[in-house]
């Protein structure tokens, strides 16, 4: 039986891992459909944007994004005054820095699995009539679907083990942005508190392994699929 603290860092782990996932997700489809198709204007740009985060530390995208949406950042102000919205030191704001983290890996998967559709079938919706966005909705969605969730899979798998945003841009307040890697680290600062730190590390061990082994199902299922 879990303890009842380490229910409730489990219980905001998952709900942070969930948010990150849910929010990014119409983004990724977005930036992995464009980035899957022929040569355009800026098309270098916008994929150096969406993988910025990879080489970026990621202490400094929680300190940029606590510039943006901040309490008295430009964003994070005008947000609080005109709709009530706190995103920094909040759940919200931890999904929201853990989301940045695992997007350009969520794009990635899910624009290999753009790139291994068959061309010739939205050729042919294309002669049936079928405009861009409906060539999106009905052949190129559907034939990803099995890689767009393992990209999803992969990004709960990441925000999941997220650390250096969510701690500068949420901090790490228990009951509320404190997850399994902040957790960690704050057993780790206390006298005595490997034990707690090793019993920790062992559900993130377990849930990373598993998100894993779902992802790479998914992935599998996918070659499948378009392979028959």
């Amino acid at each position: 039986m879990l303890a009842p603290e380490d229910a409730q860092i489990l219980a905001v782990s998952f709900g942070v891992a969930a948010r990150a996932v849910a929010w990014t997700m119409p983004f990724a489809i977005g930036a992995a459909y464009l980035l899957s198709r022929p040569a355009f204007p800026g098309k270098s740009a916008l994929d150096g944007l969406v993988h910025l985060p990879l080489v970026l530390p990621p202490v400094l995208v929680g300190f940029l994004l606590l510039s943006m949406l901040g309490r008295r950042a430009p964003i994070g102000a005008w947000l609080d005054s005109t709709f009530g919205v706190r995103l920094a030191f909040t759940t919200e704001g931890a999904a929201i820095a853990a989301g940045v983290m695992a997007f350009p890996l969520m794009v990635r998967a899910m624009r290999l699995a753009f790139e291994q559709t068959d061309t010739r079938l939205m050729a042919a919706a294309a002669v049936l009539g079928a405009g861009p966005w409906d060539r999106f909705w009905s052949v190129a969605l559907p034939l990803a679907a099995p890689g767009v969730l393992a990209g999803a899979v992969t990004a709960f798998a990441v925000s999941l083990g997220e650390f250096g945003a969510v701690i500068t841009f949420a901090a790490n307040i228990p009951g509320e942005t404190q997850t399994l890697p902040l957790a960690i680290y704050a057993a780790l600062q206390r006298p005595g508190g490997d034990a707690e730190a090793f019993r920790l590390a062992f559900y993130s061990f377990g849930l990373a392994i598993a998100a894993l082994i779902a992802a790479e199902a998914l992935q599998r299922w996918s070659r499948h699929r378009l392979a028959r």
